[in-house]
């Protein structure tokens, strides 16, 4: 996976375009975003990021079709504190608010109308009051494992000491 710092640009006014839109999740805390837009095999698309603005377009999925996506923020964010990652099926963003202490946006859109291609990522969302959880959204399930010591087996045994046969494997009697 790669990972790019992102760059103040502008777009050119795509807004007519009949392209279709790949799919969007997003989610949020106080001082940034995650917006992920899924699109299998997308190597090298065009974003273009604006303090209230997003404009993608790339080519992918298994025939290559161009998608494209301009989302208005509901506020500013900081283009030069953003990034984002190509992964295979997916290109993942965070983006930084410009105005922390507003807290949580209300929506991702500065428009307050429901899009067919944008969904919220329940993954990653975070709810306002749920602040003081840890938040190290960096930190994949296998790290997680490691830094609790593992599973190891049966809830930490090792193989060797796990039972043979669980009490509850007993014959049942048939139904009638």
């Amino acid at each position: 996976m790669l990972e790019h710092k992102m760059a103040s640009q502008t777009t050119d006014g795509k807004a007519g375009s009949t392209l279709p839109h790949p799919a969007v999740v997003w989610a949020q805390r106080k001082d940034k975003l995650w917006v992920t837009v899924r699109l299998d095999n997308c190597g090298k698309p065009d974003i273009q990021l604006k303090e209230n603005s997003l404009y993608f377009k790339g080519a992918g999925g298994p025939d290559k079709i161009v998608h494209e996506a301009t989302l208005e923020f509901y506020e500013d964010i900081i283009p030069e504190e953003s990034k984002y990652t190509i992964g295979g099926r997916e290109i993942i963003f965070m983006l930084r608010k410009k105005e922390v202490e507003k807290g949580f946006w209300p929506r991702l859109l500065r428009e307050n109308k429901k899009v067919h291609f944008l969904k919220t990522d329940f993954d990653k969302w975070r709810d306002e009051d749920d602040s003081d959880a840890d938040d190290n959204e960096d930190m994949n399930l296998e790290q997680m494992m490691n830094s609790m010591g593992g599973l190891g087996g049966a809830g930490g045994l090792a193989p060797e000491d796990e039972p043979d046969e669980d009490s509850d494997d007993e014959d049942l009697p048939d139904l009638q």
